[in-house]
């Protein structure tokens, strides 16, 4: 089975993380991390886990999770989601400076767009 979290998923889990490494309370972050999965893969999951319980299953990562550091969230998930037979693929996480370099970007984009009708006349 395989599952993937797009950028946009990625960025939210990585402010989610970010929150929760703040705030030091991870129970948003359990909430967050579940809902990162449609009901048809968290059935899946479940019939590939020992405990049979996805939010437990996530409960377990976080226990082991330092809670320092959002790669290490991200390396446990996948270790744990490998160990069910459950292949986590994911675009890189899209970081706020990624975002604002996309957003100036576009709007290049935009200033390079030139209107050549008036040259025609």
């Amino acid at each position: 089975m395989e599952v993937f979290l797009s950028k946009r998923v990625m960025r939210a889990l990585r402010i989610s993380v970010a929150d929760a490494i703040e705030d030091g309370e991870i129970d948003s972050l359990r909430e967050d991390l579940v809902s990162l999965f449609s009901d048809d893969d968290v059935e899946e999951i479940e019939r590939r886990i020992d405990s049979a319980d996805f939010y437990d299953f996530v409960s377990e990562i976080l226990d082991e999770w330092s809670g320092e550091d959002f790669d290490e969230l991200l390396e446990l998930l996948e270790a744990q989601l490998s160990d069910a037979d459950v292949d986590l693929k994911y675009a890189a996480p899209e970081t706020d400076d990624d975002a604002e370099e996309e957003q100036d970007d576009e709007e290049e984009d935009e200033e390079l767009i030139v209107d050549d009708d008036d040259d025609d006349l």
